[in-house]
């Protein structure tokens, strides 16, 4: 038998060396495997992962709807600009590059540093340095080539008119969102639909700048064309401006309508304010007092109650009302006591002796006490029915954003209410209301809805805002007699500074002392002026507010009513309105 051969024997270092063998050869298998589940089986998700690590989306705010005025005159647009952006973990000096780019864009560099360092400690990858510049002065920025600072489309709010329509257009926040006049009410169609830009950063947050950028255009908003004429709208500002300039008045207000329409031709107030910087004068208000502002309307107020007995037959323009004195008393013994009219005690703006007057020289007069005699032919509830006709205590519907309904006091257990009521007291009015009221006797003894937009135009085409809502409050015989009542105290009465030359005007003139906080009248007044033309066939209505004229220029014939006369003729003329004295 042969004999078997000896045993090999291993050595430890053999046995190391197949084992590290196996090992790599294991690794491979398994490197390999990886490699292929990574570069093959699961790529596409390994390749969609990445790329949603380095994607940065932004989002493109559209370009807001255009608003026009009704000659296709721009009162509020939309332009390109320019948003700076940094990474601030990227800006290798942040101090230096926040002075640079402020010195540039003329923003404060220490805010924008601020911004900087709060988004060093909150780990951001997106802080602005300066919205909204012109796009050569982004470039400018650029062209400093500082790491970590890039700009983005972004669009802008701009008004051409500036302060002139900014109570009634209003504006937007710096977003582009509206905040306050059309802006807002009107907001959900002029905004449009946003867009996005989607682009690639690296892991450093740095824009990759040979990746693809992906652009989604935003859609722009809705125009609106609106009832305002841009050329009446700055003649009402200015009017405003220079009252207030020379009555020292706190505030003025005008409101002009189409008499027949409800158009809101002007809407302005004073003291303005700069809708780009959202900021005025000594913290001037935005709000739109002529829409949300109530005040008592004074002698305004007797057109309605004169048109509430001329239409209840209780008077005739030629009947005379006897002992007409300088005072008259609604409570017993109020006018031994009582400081003001709230306690049942009148008087007229002058004394006078006591003496018998037609209606139709109590209202060219503006008596109180003719008035309130007047007032008293009228049943209990006869005034109150006539003056929700005429639209008090709601709003008229205004095409707007938080309009006031305005105050009507039905209180039965006030002895002196309905006396107060009937000259302008105890009752509070908007300016808008006010003019809607007196367009009524204008237009025939029809009440018509204001409106401030006419037609929306959009991608689909064009479509015209509904029509107003109208009702008869007066007949058209006591219109045309109110009418002439109205004319009478611009002809001979306290409202001759309302005139304008070559067309009959008729209107009223108001005069209302401001109730203080204690419930007594102060002698700081709101005077105003309410008027129409021509008077035979009204185009226009006018309603000027004035609040706290100097005491000098405290009524509303000497402070409302020179800017009524201004306004008026400009209105006239850009409606084409033929001159009484050439009218065929």
């Amino acid at each position: 038998m042969a004999a078997r051969p000896a045993a090999r024997r291993v050595s430890a270092a053999q046995l190391r060396l197949w084992l590290l063998g196996f090992v790599l050869v294991v690794s491979w298998v398994g490197l390999g495997y990886r490699l292929f589940q990574v570069q093959v089986v699961q790529a596409e998700e390994f390749q969609a992962g990445g790329l949603t690590q380095r994607l940065e989306t932004k989002t493109l705010a559209p370009d807001r709807g255009t608003i026009f005025d009704r000659n296709g005159d721009p009162i509020a647009m939309t332009i390109e600009t320019e948003s700076i952006w940094v990474v601030p973990r990227q800006l290798v000096d942040p101090v230096y590059t926040a002075q640079s780019i402020a010195s540039l864009t003329g923003r404060d560099w220490q805010v924008g540093y601020n911004a900087i360092l709060r988004g060093i400690e909150n780990g951001s990858r997106f802080v602005y340095l300066a919205r909204q510049v012109d796009p050569v002065v982004a470039q400018k920025v650029m062209d400093l080539g500082f790491l970590g600072v890039a700009t983005i489309p972004e669009a802008k709010r701009v008004y051409p008119s500036g302060s002139v329509s900014a109570h009634v257009v209003g504006m937007v926040d710096i977003d582009g969102n509206g905040i306050e006049g059309l802006e807002v009410a009107y907001d959900e169609i002029l905004a449009g639909t946003p867009g996005q830009m989607v682009f690639e950063e690296d892991p450093a947050g740095n824009i990759i700048p040979q990746a693809s950028r992906e652009v989604v255009p935003a859609v722009p908003g809705t125009d609106l064309v609106t009832t305002l004429d841009l050329s009446l709208q700055f003649t009402a500002y200015e009017a405003c401006r220079e009252t207030m300039e020379r009555t020292r008045a706190k505030g003025c207000w005008i409101v002009a309508l189409h008499a027949e329409t409800g158009e809101v031709l002007a809407m302005v107030g004073g003291p303005g304010f700069d809708p780009e910087t959202r900021s005025g004068p000594d913290g001037a208000p935005f709000a739109n007092f002529a829409v949300r502002g109530m005040y008592e309307p004074g002698s305004t107020q007797k057109l309605i109650t004169f048109a509430a007995a001329l239409d209840t037959g209780a008077i005739t323009p030629s009947m005379v009302i006897g002992a007409v004195g300088d005072t008259i008393e609604t409570t017993p013994g109020a006018c031994k006591s009582a400081d003001d009219d709230i306690h049942g005690c009148f008087s007229d703006f002058t004394n006078h002796a006591t003496v018998d007057m037609t209606v139709a020289d109590i209202f060219t007069e503006s008596s109180n006490v003719g008035t309130i005699k007047i007032q008293q032919r009228l049943g209990a509830g006869t005034m109150l029915d006539y003056m929700i006709r005429f639209g008090y205590g709601e709003a008229t519907g205004l095409d707007y954003t938080g309009e006031a309904k305005g105050l009507v006091n039905n209180d039965p257990s006030c002895s002196s209410c309905l006396a107060s009521t009937a000259i302008g007291y105890n009752v509070a009015v908007t300016p808008l209301q006010i003019a809607a009221a007196y367009a009524a006797i204008a237009n025939d003894g029809v009440w018509v809805q204001p409106r401030l937009v006419s037609s929306m135009v959009g991608l689909r085409g064009s479509s015209s805002a509904p029509d107003g809502v109208t009702r008869q409050v007066v007949s058209e015989n006591t219109a045309w007699v109110m009418r002439q009542l109205l004319a009478n105290v611009v002809e001979s009465g306290t409202g001759m500074a309302a005139m304008v030359p070559g067309y009959r005007v008729g209107g009223k003139t108001g005069t209302a002392n401001k109730l203080g906080a204690d419930g007594k009248y102060l002698n700081d007044t709101v005077a105003s002026f309410v008027g129409m033309a021509p008077i035979d066939d009204p185009k226009v209505v006018i309603a000027v507010i004035i609040d706290d004229p100097a005491w000098e220029y405290r009524t509303g014939g000497l402070s409302a009513a020179p800017a009524f006369s201004k306004v008026m003729e400009a209105a006239l003329h850009a409606l084409g309105v033929v001159p009484d004295a050439f009218d065929g």
